[in-house]
């Protein structure tokens, strides 16, 4: 008798789960019919040609199979983006709204999540989920210690590298110290974009958790109270090292892209970049020659994850969804990978990938300027996002 309950309760289960599966897909179906003959408009950074021509390849794609429109809106800063679609909600427009879908991270996925502005949660319920380990990749569900709550889904991966000639710099600076006595001996090779560049910022945020005896600070909500004491350190470095960056620090940089020329013409010998990939995608265009290679800081560089999002007033929601959850897949993040291509590192897991997909990630040929995740290190974890605001005004107010 026991064991004909016991049979019955796992054919109850079997039963149970089919039912779900079935439903499962069949609600992706319905998902995939809305989606057919929608156009999705994308608001996503437009300051990179390999962006760019990654989702004009995309958009193709998308089209064939699906049906869908892919528009790209390209923009320089999202969170003009994220202030758009507040100033709509404030104004009542809370269906047919301008931005599809978004690419996003840090601050501005807080604020969008924090205001209410996010469609979902819907991450997790997408086919393509199923490649996602957050225990490998923790962050793939926190966004700069903010938990995702399946209200945005990883696109892909990034990490704080450093450019260097090794025609002129063979050895180049370990820390952010070494980097300032490099700086000292040879004044104008090096610079960063000015912040609020993403870039800019960055190395704003590593350069004081190189340098503060209170990195878990960092990690906190930035306080009034202390914020002067907390990055004391980061401001008399900068005070040291301006004096010896290109153009004697009197100008700088808008972006990372622009100082891809600077190295070419050996203007700087040593920059910086968020993609590990860039500098091989670079060279292989011709851009650089092939002389540059990438490092990072013994004691690790800030890495992250950057995320696809869909705002609450979408009109293309269906569609919106197709396309995030096609972007996800292993063959668009295997091209994406491509230093030839884009070189964005992937967010799939290869132990939830299949034999044939796992080995055509591992063979992927990394360009010569490009480090292997193990050179690359154990990330150092992004401040909380209120760090980035507070950090770029008083920049502001000291340098500009």
């Amino acid at each position: 008798m026991p064991l004909q309950k016991s049979l019955k309760k796992l054919i109850t289960c079997a039963c149970l789960l089919a039912v779900s599966a079935f439903s499962y897909a069949n609600s992706w179906q319905e998902t995939l019919q809305e989606a057919r003959g929608q156009t999705v408009y994308m608001n996503a950074w437009g300051g990179s040609e390999s962006v760019n021509d990654y989702l004009f390849w995309a958009s193709h794609q998308l089209k064939d199979r699906y049906g869908i429109i892919l528009r790209h809106v390209k923009v320089d800063n999202i969170s003009t983006v994220v202030s758009r679609i507040l100033a709509e909600k404030t104004a009542g427009r809370d269906t047919n709204g301008s931005v599809d879908l978004v690419w996003i991270n840090g601050e501005n996925f807080r604020a969008m999540k924090s205001n209410n502005l996010l469609f979902g949660p819907f991450a997790n319920d997408l086919p393509n989920w199923r490649f996602i380990d957050p225990q490998d990749k923790p962050t793939t569900v926190m966004d700069f210690g903010e938990p995702t709550d399946g209200l945005e889904a990883p696109w892909g991966m990034a990490q704080l590298v450093f450019i260097n000639d090794t025609e002129t710099v063979p050895n180049p600076p370990d820390s952010v110290q070494e980097l300032l006595a490099f700086s000292q001996k040879n004044p104008g090779l090096f610079t960063y974009p000015a912040p609020p560049d993403f870039i800019g910022t960055t190395f704003l945020k590593q350069a004081l958790s190189e340098l503060t005896p209170h990195p878990e600070r960092l990690l906190q909500p930035v306080s009034e109270e202390d914020f002067d004491q907390v990055t004391q350190p980061l401001w008399n470095y900068l005070d040291k090292l301006h004096p010896n960056l290109w153009r004697s620090g009197r100008t700088f940089p808008t972006s990372a892209t622009t100082m891809i020329p600077l190295l070419d013409d050996g203007e700087l010998a040593i920059s910086l970049t968020f993609n590990p990939n860039e500098v091989s995608a670079a060279i292989n265009k011709g851009q650089l020659p092939d002389t540059m290679r990438t490092y990072v800081h013994s004691n690790g560089t800030i890495g992250n994850t950057h995320f696809l999002a869909i705002p609450y007033n979408s009109s293309a929601k269906a569609a919106a969804e197709v396309v995030i959850n096609f972007l996800m897949s292993p063959e668009a993040q295997l091209h994406k990978a491509d230093p030839k291509v884009w070189g964005d590192p992937t967010v799939l897991s290869t132990g939830k990938l299949d034999t044939a997909q796992a080995k055509a990630f591992q063979n992927q040929k990394l360009g010569i300027a490009t480090l292997h995740p193990e050179e690359l290190g154990t990330p150092r974890p992004e401040p909380d996002p209120s760090w980035v605001d507070a950090l770029e005004k008083a920049w502001l107010q000291r340098y500009r």
